[in-house]
This record gives C-alpha cells, sequence and structure tokens, in this order.
C-alpha cells in the first residue's frame, strides 16, 4: 500500500469515527429530554393561544 491509499483509508475511519460520535452524543437518553423540550414548550404555547378566541 502507498501513502495514498493509506490516507484514503485512514479519513474514511476518521469520518465514520466522527459520525458515530456525533450520533451517539444526538441520540443519547440523557438529552432527549433537552432536546425534545422546546417541540413541547411550543405546543403549549400554541395552546394557550386557541383557548383565548
Amino acid at each position: 500500500m502507498n501513502f495514498s491509499q493509506i490516507a484514503y483509508v485512514a479519513f474514511t475511519i476518521v469520518l465514520a469515527l466522527v459520525m458515530a460520535g456525533i450520533m451517539i452524543y444526538y441520540f443519547n437518553p440523557k438529552r432527549k429530554t433537552k432536546v425534545e423540550e422546546p417541540k413541547y414548550r411550543m405546543l403549549e404555547e400554541d395552546e394557550k393561544y386557541e383557548h383565548h378566541d
């Protein structure tokens, strides 16, 4: 294997690890409430304004 092939394989592995790290970080159950909270807050605000007709 020459240098360009080794670099290509190393770069592919690094990108795969970065992608896996991002997915693990984002889909971590500890973060779920923090990620979902704005959605529920927006729905609560909509319900609050709908009842003032």
